[in-house]
């Protein structure tokens, strides 16, 4: 079973960039399909985007849509999630996850039942 560790985390400002790193380990890591989200004080944790097993399939929330990017890197093996144009909502503890079933991944709300996940890395951006 793969196991995964985030980075990349800190403190930015609106409309600066950040690029998050879900490294991972494991005989099977290229089998899953692979995703992140986030939750922010208060709320529930969200979708955020994935990728799936073989790097050419993705998918975005609405809330971060042309202004994120997911990439895989399977001969690492990490995903990256590259953040443009941060806004103050963006602020939250990001995870990364990994599941087979690509269903099961993007759902929205998040299942709560996804085979692997990060303890996650903290992003806060100020205005």
């Amino acid at each position: 079973q793969a196991q995964l560790e985030e980075s990349g985390g800190g403190s930015v400002q609106t409309g600066d960039s950040l690029r998050l790193s879900c490294a991972a380990s494991g005989p099977t890591f290229k089998d899953y399909n692979m995703g992140w989200f986030r939750q922010a004080v208060g709320k529930e944790r969200e979708f955020v985007a994935a990728v799936d097993w073989s790097g050419f399939g993705t998918y975005y929330a609405d809330s971060v849509k042309g202004r994120f990017t997911i990439f895989r890197h399977n001969t690492d093996p990490t995903i990256s999630l590259q953040m443009d144009r941060l806004k103050v909502e963006d602020t939250a503890v990001y995870y990364c996850a990994a599941d087979m079933n690509w269903g099961r991944l993007v759902a929205e709300p998040p299942a709560g039942n996804l085979e692997v996940w990060g303890r996650g890395t903290q992003v806060t951006v100020s205005s």
